[in-house]
């Protein structure tokens, strides 16, 4: 980073009609250097979480390396991630303990790992709308590292309805809600939003407004984001040097083609409505839709609106299909393959896909400037599943990555085993929030911390 004596404002926002347009950090916007300024500038600490449903299929030594010595070779569900290795470190028998079942707990096979993953608690089984659960990791984090941004946390979904073809797709006796990986406290889900278009406003929208019929006249007079702003931009530019210029236009230039997608979606989810019911903003493609999702996170941590996301691919029990890979089933009927060979290689090119997805989002992510680094140096990323191979319903040895630095803090390339049966994923997960700065000693069933995460001597 080039540290100038300009004043340009660290949280710049640029507002038009119905618009607030957060830049991301430039070079102008860190002050002449000083001891105390230095600490002041330092970037942000962030967390990420993407969740998969149904399970992955570990087996065949598809998702574990076959040794933790430095340059182990990358099993196939993992080689999408060769291009950002270093940046990634696989963790071996990690259990989501708080989903076993309890006795007389014959069902919830789906519902109790999920409602765990990400608060290391056991589901109750409930009646109607009572719930019991408790506070996910994100919502901790989003106490502590959101404190400082417009949204303290962001939670997407790739699906938001729970049910598939009008049939419900809840486990009998335990609420729909506990589907959900993100609880603000024991009886109450975070909402996850599956539109494209409502996470674009609720980044770029003027906060300061709450009159809906502003957002209406700047739709009406059809002016985009940019548009509203554009007499700013100029104005800016101008007290900028060359590399703060490019760093804008960059950004500018993808605000722009992400509004252009979403638009895009919407002309298609009008046609195509009566067929899909699908929501309007939604778009029809998988792929299209997922990729979108990723790239508005992206600009919402390099804008630092949030520094707290959590991203599901799909609900547990998600009958999603994906043709674009040749697997035109639907997902969780597949992951009930009863050892037929046939359907587990259908599943695993589903789990190959969605961890290819989210290497292209860490690819984004490291090329993305922050700081003297990029994004990746000061986020951490955990994705995986709740449950291990979809059939068998295992919850000890879950699939986990985590990727990032952490600020320094994790070194990456590396596959970390753990003794068999010995750490609930809560270790894990109460390492990352101390980590975050989050001042706790224990967290869900956590009984201690992962000294050897970090990888640093």
């Amino acid at each position: 980073m080039i540290v100038t004596k300009k004043a340009i404002p660290r949280r710049t926002v640029l507002r038009g009609v119905g618009t607030a347009l957060a830049l991301p950090l430039l070079d102008g916007m860190v002050p002449a250097l000083t001891a105390l300024t230095r600490t002041a500038a330092r970037p942000a600490k962030r967390l990420g979480v993407v969740y998969v449903p149904n399970g992955i299929i570990t087996r065949n030594g598809n998702w574990t390396p076959a040794t933790d010595e430095a340059g182990f070779e990358l099993p196939r569900l993992l080689r999408p991630m060769e291009p950002v290795r270093k940046h990634l470190t696989i963790l071996t028998n990690l259990d989501n303990r708080a989903a076993f079942a309890r006795p007389g707990e014959a069902l919830g096979s789906h519902s109790r790992p999920a409602a765990a993953f990400l608060t290391g608690i056991h589901a109750e089984q409930t009646q109607g709308s009572e719930l019991d659960l408790g506070t996910s990791m994100d919502q901790y984090a989003a106490q502590t590292v959101g404190s400082e941004t417009r949204l303290p946390s962001l939670e997407l979904s790739l699906e938001g309805a729970d049910t598939f073809n009008g049939v419900s797709t809840c486990d009998s006796g335990y609420s729909c809600a506990y589907l959900n990986i993100s609880w603000h406290d024991r009886s109450t889900p975070m909402p996850r939003e599956t539109n494209p278009r409502m996470v674009f406003e609720r980044l770029f929208g003027d906060a300061g407004s709450t009159d809906a019929g502003v957002r209406l006249a700047r739709a009406q007079q059809q002016r985009s984001i940019l548009d509203a702003v554009m007499d700013k931009v100029a104005s800016l530019r101008g007290d900028l040097d060359g590399e703060d210029r490019r760093k804008l236009d960059n950004y500018l230039d993808a605000v722009r083609e992400i509004e252009r997608r979403i638009e895009i979606a919407e002309r298609q989810a009008d046609r195509e409505l009566p067929l899909l019911e699908s929501p309007a903003g939604i778009p029809v493609s998988f792929d299209d839709h997922a990729r979108l999702m990723y790239d508005l996170l992206l600009l919402a941590y390099q804008t630092d609106v949030t520094r707290v996301f959590t991203y599901m691919i799909g609900r547990e029990q998600s009958g999603t299909t994906y043709p674009q890979i040749g697997v035109p089933d639907p997902h969780h009927p597949l992951t009930h393959h009863r050892g037929d060979v046939e359907k587990i290689e259908k599943v695993t090119k589903i789990n190959q896909y969605h961890v290819q997805l989210f290497s292209e989002f860490v690819a984004r992510m490291a090329a993305t400037p922050d700081g003297d680094g990029s994004l990746i140096d000061n986020v951490m990323l955990l994705y995986g599943a709740a449950l291990r191979d979809g059939d068998a319903h295992v919850y000890n040895n879950v699939p986990l990555l985590l990727v990032g630095h952490g600020g320094g803090q994790i070194k990456g390339d590396r596959h970390l085993v753990y003794p068999a049966d010995a750490n609930p994923m809560t270790n894990l997960q109460l390492t990352m929030l101390q980590m975050l700065g989050v001042p706790m000693e224990r967290f869900g069933d956590s009984t201690g911390t992962l000294q050897e995460l970090t990888g640093l001597s």
